[in-house]
C-alpha cells in the first residue's frame, strides 16, 4: 500500500507542476469606468453584469476621503450598467490633486458609515480589496483613477447680455446688449 501512496503523490505532483506552466494569470475585470464631462467632473459608469447597488468614495492624494453617494438612509444605491451612477457628474476639488474612486458593489443595500470608518483604517494602503472590508453579502470593489485639471475660472458678478456674453464693465462692453430691463406692475 505504501508503493502505491508514493506512485499516486508522485503523480499528483507532477500533474500540479503541468497545470501551473500553462495558467494564464486571471484578467482584470474592470466594474466601471471613468467618463470625463469637464476638466474636474467625471461620471461613473457601471458596466454590464454587476450587483445591483453601488457606493461611490474618492480619496485625494491629500487625504480626503469624500463620499459621493450620500442618500437620506446613508445606503448604497441602486446602480444601472451602463448609466452614471445617480444620474449625474461629480466634481473633484482641483487643489486635492488626483483622486482614487473606490466604487462598491453589493448584493444588497449596505450601510455607507462603516464602509468609510474601513476606508478611512485603510486609508495608508495603496490598494483596498473586498477581502480587506467587514460588510454582510457579496461585495465587489473597483478602484479608478481621475486627475481633476483647471477650466476656465469661474466668474461672478457679471452682467449677462442678451447674446448669453458675461461681461465684467457693468454692461458697456459692445456685446452688452441694448435693452434696458422693466418690470410692470401686477393687476389684482
Amino acid at each position: 500500500m505504501t508503493r502505491w501512496t508514493g506512485l499516486l503523490t508522485v503523480i499528483a505532483l507532477g500533474a500540479g507542476f503541468v497545470g501551473c506552466d500553462d495558467a494564464k494569470p486571471p484578467a482584470k475585470v474592470t466594474r466601471a469606468q471613468v467618463k470625463r464631462t469637464g476638466p474636474a467632473t467625471m461620471e461613473i459608469i457601471p458596466t454590464e453584469g454587476q450587483l445591483p447597488y453601488c457606493m461611490l468614495f474618492t480619496m485625494s492624494e491629500k487625504g480626503v476621503i469624500r463620499q459621493l453617494t450620500l442618500t437620506r438612509e446613508n445606503r448604497s444605491i441602486r446602480c444601472d450598467a451602463n448609466r452614471p451612477v445617480a444620474n449625474t457628474s461629480f466634481r473633484v476639488p482641483v487643489q486635492e490633486g488626483k483622486v482614487r474612486i473606490y466604487v462598491f458593489f453589493s448584493d444588497d443595500r449596505v450601510p455607507a458609515g462603516s464602509v468609510a470608518q474601513q476606508l478611512y483604517d485603510l486609508r495608508d494602503r495603496e490598494r483596498v480589496t473586498a477581502m480587506d472590508l467587514r460588510l454582510p453579502g457579496r461585495i465587489f470593489v473597483d478602484m479608478l483613477e481621475f486627475t481633476p485639471e483647471m477650466g476656465e475660472p469661474e466668474q461672478t458678478g457679471g452682467i449677462v447680455s442678451a447674446g448669453g456674453v458675461v461681461t465684467s464693465d457693468g454692461g458697456t462692453a459692445p456685446d452688452a446688449g441694448t435693452r434696458a430691463l422693466t418690470m410692470e406692475p401686477l393687476d389684482n
